[in-house]
């Protein structure tokens, strides 16, 4: 009986490991242009940079993101002009990245976790968010999100990572998070 335990373990062992190698989870690094700021994507990502209003003030916003199986992954930011609050912009963000996932937050607990990664200011409204949510369509969604922001010279500069998965999304939301840096 105990080797048979151990033929499963080192099956599962060796399933594991190349379930790493997949062409799904092919890590590799990505960077942003005008910025220090790095992040590992499972896949290789389309990108976009975009105008949009943050704060009431057209920001270009730059978007990394791809698929890999049941999840897309994103990564996005932008540089704020000084002086401006950045507290304030993460929050509306986060705002209206719920409402887009059409989160109802718990009643009596609160989903937000602090976040902070490596070399990113410790901000209030520097959070992580898991929740459930529902799609356009209709079909539900789980949501891993977090939200930072990091120094660049007389400026800062918002970073917001995001997961969406018909499952669980635990790992992959780790690594995408884990692997944000300035």
């Amino acid at each position: 009986m105990h080797n048979l335990s151990m033929a499963t373990l080192a099956g599962l062992s060796v399933a594991v490991a190349l379930s790493a190698c997949s062409p799904e989870q092919n890590w590799r690094e990505v960077s942003f242009d005008g910025t220090s700021v790095k992040a590992q994507l499972p896949c290789k990502p389309d990108r976009t940079t975009r105008s949009v209003p943050l704060g009431g003030v057209p920001l270009d916003m730059q978007v990394v993101g791809c698929e890999s199986g049941n999840a897309t992954l994103a990564v996005m930011t932008v540089a704020l002009p000084s002086a401006t609050d950045a507290n304030a912009l993460l929050t509306g963000w986060q705002q209206a990245t719920l409402r887009n996932a059409q989160v109802k937050e718990p009643r009596n607990e609160s989903p937000r976790a602090v976040w902070q990664g490596a070399g990113f200011l410790p901000l209030a409204a520097s959070v992580r968010i898991q929740a459930q949510g529902q799609r356009g369509d209709g079909r539900a969604v789980a949501v891993d999100a977090a939200w930072g922001a990091v120094p660049e010279g007389d400026h800062v500069r918002l970073v917001h990572a995001v997961v969406y998965a018909t499952g669980k999304t635990d790992d992959l939301a780790n690594t995408l998070m884990e692997g944000l840096r300035p």
